[in-house]
């Protein structure tokens, strides 16, 4: 997992920072940034062969492929704003090509949600208003917790997961990289989301699960693989 940042790095010496995507999760990360953060936003990235306008609430839309050419690295921070596509492999490869070109990463934690001193959050990584992170829990890099989740003690959540409005994790879960929980799903103590998973909304995990599973159901089974499975956010 990638070393966390400081605890109060998301409202800590701010930099102009781009968002990767120009659908209505990067408008929502817009107006959470530009309201409630320290960070200004100066501009949207997507892949070229995605690029439909210029402009995005006043801003430039510009092609990653060239992204340096607009906003230079030593100036500008990135910040991942697209869901889960492809069980969050679009979000893990855009991350670690936008860190190999020499991009740092904000982070953003809502005034609104509730979390301790010694929150361990990783570059990149979002949080929404009235999330709940127990103390001892920790999150990594480019992961987003959407509104209302409940991140209990001790829990650790691997880079590039994506949890859901409403998810609860109890007290030491575990979930794997570029995992996806839905809305309200909810985990009981102890269990492990592996890897590249995808459990479904409303469903119950009593007990741990394997990778590149897509899990559904109270209890939850694995009903298939995650791969291929189209996620909307």
């Amino acid at each position: 997992m990638t070393p966390p940042t400081a605890p109060d790095a998301s409202r800590s010496a701010p930099r102009k920072v781009v968002l990767f995507g120009a659908g209505d999760f990067a408008s929502l990360v817009w107006f959470c940034l530009t309201h409630d953060s320290p960070h200004e936003v100066v501009g949207f990235t997507v892949d070229g062969a995605a690029l439909k306008s210029g402009r995005l609430h006043g801003l430039p839309v510009v092609p990653f492929e060239n992204l340096e050419q607009h906003f230079a690295p030593q100036d500008h921070d990135l910040l991942l704003a697209v869901g889960p596509h492809q069980v969050n492999g679009l979000r893990a490869d855009r991350y670690e090509a936008a860190r190999a070109r020499g991009y740092g990463f904000a982070s953003y934690v809502a005034s609104g949600a509730r979390s301790w001193p010694d929150l361990s959050l990783g570059p990149g990584s979002l949080v929404f208003e009235n999330a709940v992170i127990e103390p001892f829990a920790e999150i990594g890099a480019n992961c987003v917790i959407r509104a209302g989740a409940q991140i209990s003690h001790h829990a650790r959540i691997s880079d590039h997961a994506f949890l859901a409005p409403g998810v609860t994790l109890a007290g030491g879960c575990r979930i794997g990289t570029r995992s996806f929980l839905g809305v309200r799903a909810t985990l009981r103590d102890g269990i492990t989301v592996a890897d590249r998973c995808i459990v479904a909304a409303g469903a119950l995990v009593a007990r741990s699960t394997e990778p590149g599973g897509l899990y559904v159901g109270v209890p939850a089974r694995r009903s298939g693989d995650a791969e291929g499975v189209k996620i909307f956010s």
